[in-house]
């Protein structure tokens, strides 16, 4: 993968398909933290993940959750942190250990846990809302 790539969709689907080509190509320890706006398709873009990693089962928010999980070719751990109010209540959650285990963790709302990431984490950051087209930055 290169060191950034952008990609602009302008429907949900392309977008969910941006995210499956970037799943085909994890492996497992694999961290990708999302960001954007509130309805920029950050869960559109991860059930596209999901489904590249091999999972048959279609991805739903884990907002109230916090986690949902997922077997594809690798277990897939799907992180909402919208809810969180603290690191320590990640920490708590097991983030740390989610994130150092044989899966791929997946983290929406990354942008309030930045200091718990690893160095080689997958950033991908999703501009636009509504109508808008999206635009993709995805930076390894």
């Amino acid at each position: 993968m290169a060191p950034e790539t952008e990609i602009v969709t302008a429907r949900a689907e392309e977008t969910e398909a941006a995210g499956e080509r970037l799943g085909r190509s994890l492996a497992a320890g694999a961290v990708v933290a999302l960001t954007g706006e509130l309805g920029a398709g950050k869960t559109c873009f991860v059930q596209g993940l999901v489904r590249g990693l091999g999972a048959t089962v279609r991805a739903t928010s884990p907002t109230f959750v916090l986690v949902n999980q997922y077997q594809g070719r690798v277990p897939v751990h799907h992180v909402d942190a919208y809810r969180t109010d603290s690191l320590t209540e990640l920490i708590d959650l097991g983030l740390l250990e989610l994130m150092g285990g044989p899966g791929v963790t997946v983290i929406e709302w990354a942008d309030k846990l930045r200091p718990l990431l690893p160095p080689e984490t997958i950033h991908v950051h999703i501009g636009g809302v509504g109508d808008e087209p999206r635009s993709i930055t995805i930076r390894a």
